[in-house]
């Protein structure tokens, strides 16, 4: 079983490719992680992937098909994959579809978790952690017990990511959308587009997952 799982910033995805990796015996290949993987390896493909990157151009796709390739044959004992980050482009998802059907493989579920942006935006904005101890805290969720004060460690001193503002935000939400909407109308087409309410809890979420792929 192999499939894709979409989702904006703050959406939850890399909790539910956790729990699926988890149910399912699937392996996550994220293309950040293979790329700053096979870079450190010093491999020739690594090499050639750094000078690409050093230079500041993206890197082919057919690169990173070939990464995607190599991984899936590297954990054959795996009972399938999870993408994160590719395919972006229509372009991309047909070479993926032509890669795994030399291996006898497809596609066989694309998992959209459909979010509300405005709670997004909430969501993300209001995170903050403890200085000392990386507790983490919400202004509206779970604030501390006392205000000021961090309910483990008793430090007075938080931090927020800077590109936690509302502003960038919904500019990485965007972006996402631009970046996804190329490749749903291609998989709609192929009938494994599934929608998936992400504004639900975390386990409801995950079981409208499981029952889509037990249903498969």
């Amino acid at each position: 079983m192999n499939l894709i799982m979409l989702g904006p910033p703050g959406a939850g995805k890399g909790t539910q490719c956790e729990r699926l990796v988890e149910s399912f015996g699937l392996i996550q290949l994220s293309t950040g992680d293979m790329l700053r993987a096979e870079t450190s390896s010093g491999s020739e493909l690594g090499q050639t992937v750094k000078k690409i990157m050093d230079a500041g151009n993206l890197v082919p796709d057919e690169v990173i098909i070939s990464m995607i390739s190599g991984q899936i044959d590297q954990h054959n004992e795996a009972q399938g994959v999870i993408l994160d980050g590719f395919p972006r482009t229509t372009a991309q998802a047909e070479a993926l579809d032509v890669m795994l059907s030399e291996k006898d493989l497809a596609m066989d579920f694309v998992i959209q978790l459909e979010v509300d942006e405005d709670a997004i935006v909430e969501r993300i904005s209001g995170r903050f952690s403890c200085a000392k101890c990386c507790a983490g805290y919400h202004d509206t969720f779970s604030n501390t017990a006392v205000e000021g004060i961090c309910d483990k460690c008793g430090s007075t001193e938080f931090i927020r990511r800077t590109d936690d503002n509302p502003e960038t935000v919904r500019s990485r939400l965007a972006a996402y959308r631009e970046q996804t909407a190329p490749i749903l109308p291609y998989y709609r087409d192929k009938g494994v587009l599934q929608s998936v309410d992400g504004m639900k809890g975390m386990e409801e979420v995950f079981d409208q997952i499981k029952e889509i792929i037990e249903g498969g």
